[in-house]
């Protein structure tokens, strides 16, 4: 054990301040002390920036089938159906608890207004404050944790590493940004919720926070990885020259919003029945083939199509997306006219594999939210299913975890035995961090983006294995930068080797040398540390 780590003792710590993270924060508040790690504030999470809403059940007309059709339909042969199951018919059961601990969704008429989003049949996504449901539901969560007297929160707290003895996890090595120095958390039970890695392309939709260290952490740890090939791009952002995104939600297009090419034809009639809701992959394969068109034809440089809403009702639009129309008023665009948009890196459709309660192949080791792959995304995640998930499976592995430890009593942690690696941060190194970082983005959306190609691919894993050689020439493998670079290398590493390994086209992964589904890749891919990559069904 070491001697001079500041160290901490919980029984239960959640590691990431999104939706999931919180919630099941909340939720084992009730069966004991519990300590909230974050990396900077709170605030910092995909969930806060969330625009859609939430994708549950709620209506007369609707039924949790018709829920896991439109799921399965947009998981392209990959969704687990029971994994489905359980969220369809345990979203709604999870809504009407937040309602009835205070709360508010938006409202129409003494019943929740619903909304349609891309893949739905049925209107069936609750939002909050119109275009923020993110950002309000975290809010509501953040009080919560903030007056609960069974937690306490960690920001600006890094995951260095997840501490095991025998399989087991006890807790979890951190880095305290706040006085530069390591801590060593330990718990009866640990649940990563630190959510996706979309953040390592250029144009993204995420906080700069979401470069996939939960990802990097876990398969370090020994656990499987699952299905990283599947990285989703949300088609409408808008467009900038510098690669600053800002989402513009799929509701847009769900109120009636029309996609339009240069010469101002909807591109998307003669693709799909759905048109502009089409699935999302489906829609920005669409997108990023019109601009190229347009590219080559010479007609524009430009790197955008239109989103229209001109056809559309304006004060309605204004009212239904209020932070909408103000973030591109602030711009210089008109929401209720048309603004220049392009696809942008979105969701981690894959994640580390864990089974219908969230539990790891390490024991005490649990995982929720983007970060988890419980197989209900398949292959391309359906609209808003993803808050969805952070509520049923945050609960789900909180109530597992509790029932565990009920009946088979953990050991005094202080018995345990783990292995201690000192770590130190030597400031000289951030800006080969930074050089790291920026060329993973540029690497992983030149070559690993909406469209893929075997030469491309493995001129990306060359490019990345090189800067993994310059990380390890370095010889700092207890330092702060060189370490968490090598979460950078290590996440992206993954997603090229599953895309290359992949020799077909399904739902978010689009190989334009196997441009069709393929029954043999009906499966799912795995990969381990020290292990080749592996399918399984």
């Amino acid at each position: 054990m070491p001697g001079k780590d500041k160290m901490y003792r919980y029984d239960y710590l959640i590691a990431g301040s999104g939706l999931a993270g919180l919630y099941a924060a909340y939720r084992a508040s009730k069966y004991g002390k519990v300590a909230v790690i974050t990396k900077q504030k709170v605030t910092d999470s995909n969930t806060f920036y969330a625009q859609g809403g939430i994708a549950a059940v709620t209506d007369e007309e609707d039924t949790p089938q018709f829920h896991a059709d439109d799921t399965i339909v947009a998981g392209r042969g990959l969704c687990d159906p029971e994994a489905v199951d359980i969220l369809v018919n345990e979203g709604p059961l999870r809504i009407k608890e937040l309602i009835a601990c205070g709360m508010h969704f938006d409202m129409d008429k003494g019943h929740l207004e619903l909304g349609l989003e891309g893949g739905h049949s049925k209107r069936r996504v609750i939002h909050a404050g119109g275009d923020i449901t993110g950002r309000k539901i975290t809010e509501f969560m953040i009080a919560n944790i903030l007056s609960n007297p069974n937690i306490t929160l960690f920001e600006n707290h890094r995951i260095l590493e997840i501490l095991k003895s025998d399989n087991r996890c006890i807790g979890l090595k951190v880095w305290n940004h706040d006085n530069d120095s390591q801590e060593i958390f330990t718990g009866g039970n640990t649940i990563l919720a630190l959510g996706g890695a979309s953040a390592i392309y250029e144009r993204t939709t995420n906080p700069s926070t979401a470069t996939g260290d939960g990802i990097a952490l876990a398969w370090e740890a020994g656990c499987k990885i699952a299905d990283m090939e599947f990285v989703q791009f949300h088609p409408t952002t808008l467009y900038s020259k510098d690669n600053k995104s800002y989402l513009i939600s799929e509701a847009v297009r769900g109120e009636g919003a029309h996609l339009l090419n240069a010469r101002g034809d909807r591109f998307m009639l003669p693709v799909h029945p759905l048109a502009e809701l089409a699935p999302r992959d489906i829609v920005a394969r669409t997108i990023f083939s019109e601009i190229q068109n347009q590219k080559t034809s010479n007609k524009t440089n430009d790197g955008f199509v239109w989103l229209s809403l001109k056809h559309l009702n304006a004060e309605r639009v204004k009212n239904r997306f209020p932070h909408i129309f103000q973030k591109c008023t602030e711009l210089g665009f008109d929401l209720t006219d048309k603004i220049p948009i392009a696809p942008a890196a979105h969701y981690m459709v894959g994640g580390v594999k864990c089974d219908i309660n969230g539990l790891t192949q390490i024991n005490d080791l649990y995982v929720c939210g983007e970060l988890a792959s419980t197989s209900i995304m398949g292959a391309n995640r359906l609209a808003s299913n993803s808050l969805s998930e952070c509520l049923v499976f945050g609960y789900r592995a909180v109530e597992h975890a509790a029932s565990r430890a009920k009946s088979n009593p953990h050991h005094n942690i202080s018995n345990q035995t783990f292995s201690i690696k000192e770590f130190y941060r030597d400031d000289s190194l951030s800006g080969f961090y930074n050089y790291v970082k920026e060329s993973i983005a540029s690497i992983m959306t030149e070559y690993t983006g909406i469209v893929r190609t075997k030469e491309r691919l493995t001129k990306g894993l060359e490019k990345i294995t090189n800067l993994k050689n310059e990380i390890s020439a370095l010889e700092l493998t207890n330092e702060y930068y060189t370490h968490t670079a090598h979460f950078l290398t290590s996440t992206a590493t993954l997603i090229v080797t599953a895309a290359l390994a992949r020799e077909e086209s399904r739902g978010g992964h689009y190989r334009s040398d196997f441009p069709e589904e393929n029954p043999l890749f009906k499966k799912h891919s795995l990969q381990q540390k020290n292990e080749e990559l592996k399918y399984t069904l």
